[in-house]
């Protein structure tokens, strides 16, 4: 059975940073990508970032270019979040994912406001 746990979400100021991390189990993980998403009360659930098995390749949405950065450490089995340059708009509640075996965490609320 794959277990996702994200923690590391918070309340931050404008401009400020935040690491969120994901530990997972029950699955061959470096044989896995894995993605964060967020998602706002009564919007759909948005594909923020993505890693390959390897970690060799990433993907981002537009809106975090730049200031967000996907990382993975395979023997740890965890998945990180690093964000940078927080905005207002930034606020959401954010999922782990490993998108090929549907499966999610149970998300981790990250609310940027001053």
């Amino acid at each position: 059975q794959v277990q996702l746990v994200e923690s590391g979400g918070g309340l931050v100021q404008p401009g400020g940073s935040l690491t969120l991390s994901c530990a997972a189990s029950g699955l061959i993980f470096s044989s896995n990508g894995m993605s964060w998403y967020r998602q706002a009360p009564g919007k759909e659930r948005e594909l923020v970032a993505s890693i390959t098995g390897n970690g060799d390749s990433t993907d981002y949405a537009d809106s975090v270019k730049g200031r967000f950065t996907i990382s993975r450490h395979n023997l740890k089995r965890m998945v990180y979040l690093r964000m940078n340059s927080l905005k207002p708009e930034d606020t959401d509640l954010y999922y782990c994912s490993a998108p090929r075996l549907h499966a999610w965490g149970q998300g981790t609320q990250v609310t940027v406001s001053s």
